[in-house]
């Protein structure tokens, strides 16, 4: 059957996975404004919206609700281009085809843990898993960007190991900072109930000093990544890395500030659901800076490879 389909290039191809990596980040401001709105339950029920899949007359939560639902059709549609898109491309690339599976494959995983948190009645643990595989999914998109535009052997392997591994790491941290957020906003005021009547259960593990103390732990967390930034930021002028991967954290840096300044100014005016909302909206594109900074900064060459000789033995001439 595959043999009958047109075929398309790869630019075109190309193309097609950043109208899906667009939806699937449009998707997480969506849901973060059905959470902050309090429109969580707008929808109590799932996956039809009041008994009907077909709604004409919503209340302000259930609209909002309810259009995040569709657009979710957008997303599929377009990470299902994108998954068939991989095997119908020419010259076919497995790279390609095996992570433009997962990304229909996480949108369903998406849809059925959206499920879960509406019959639940907005739990936290749901709500911080439906957010996280967003995030999830958003990096096996831009790992599927990332190649599609880039054709194997286009970019030599680097050898300066000083020149990737802190940058890997950051992304690393930089994942563990984004759970912990997940963490204070799962003990936060906001819900996703309206407050009429709405019951929903907030994270209490340290009792009620469990929102300020998740928040203050998310801070500290997230001075300490900006810190590293910068200081990834400087070795890598120094290494003289490519230029791809300086400019890339130079908009991690630039992030990581503003979240500083909007999560401080959050804190002191008592979390209002509007400067929550950006914070999610520049988390989410801290997230895509250190992707796109571990990508840019390449795949390491073989340790004893001629390169990496070549490399070490610039190094010591100019020492």
């Amino acid at each position: 059957m595959l043999a009958r389909l047109p075929k398309i290039s790869p630019r075109a191809y190309a193309i097609v996975v950043l109208a899906a990596l667009v939806s699937l980040v449009v998707i997480v401001y969506t849901g973060a404004a059905v959470r902050l709105t309090g429109s969580g339950l707008g929808c109590p029920s799932w996956p039809d919206c009041n008994g009907s899949f077909v709604q004409t007359e919503l209340d302000a939560h259930g609209a909002i609700e309810y259009g995040n639902r569709l657009f979710t059709g957008v997303v599929s549609v377009t990470t299902i281009l994108a998954c068939l898109g991989a095997f119908l491309r020419r010259p076919f690339r497995g790279d390609l085809a095996i992570i433009g599976v997962l990304l229909p494959l996480g949108v369903v995983g998406q849809a059925v843990l959206g499920g879960l948190t509406v019959l639940y009645g907005l739990a936290p643990g749901f709500v911080m898993s439906h957010f996280l595989l967003s995030q999830a999914i958003i990096a096996a998109a831009v790992a599927l960007a990332w190649r599609a535009w880039h054709e194997p052997g286009d970019r030599p392997r680097v050898a300066d190991r000083l020149s990737v591994l802190p940058v890997r790491a950051l992304m690393a941290y930089g994942a563990l900072v984004l759970f912990a957020g997940t963490v204070a906003t799962g003990a936060g005021p906001h819900a996703g109930a309206s407050g009429t009547g709405e019951l929903v259960s907030r994270l209490d593990f340290w009792g009620s000093a469990t929102m300020v103390r998740a928040i203050e732990w998310h801070g500290r967390m997230g001075t300490v990544l900006g810190i590293a930034a910068v200081g990834v930021w400087i070795l890598l002028w120094r290494r003289r890395a490519n230029r791809q991967v300086r400019r890339a954290m130079t908009a991690v840096c630039v992030l990581v500030a503003a979240q500083g300044v909007v999560g401080l100014t959050q804190y002191e005016l008592g979390v209002p659901s509007e400067l929550v909302w950006l914070h999610v909206v520049l988390a989410t594109g801290l997230w895509l800076a250190l992707l796109w900074a571990t990508a840019a900064a390449g795949t390491l060459a073989p340790a004893r490879s001629p390169e990496a000789r070549r490399a070490v033995a610039v190094e010591r001439v100019g020492a």
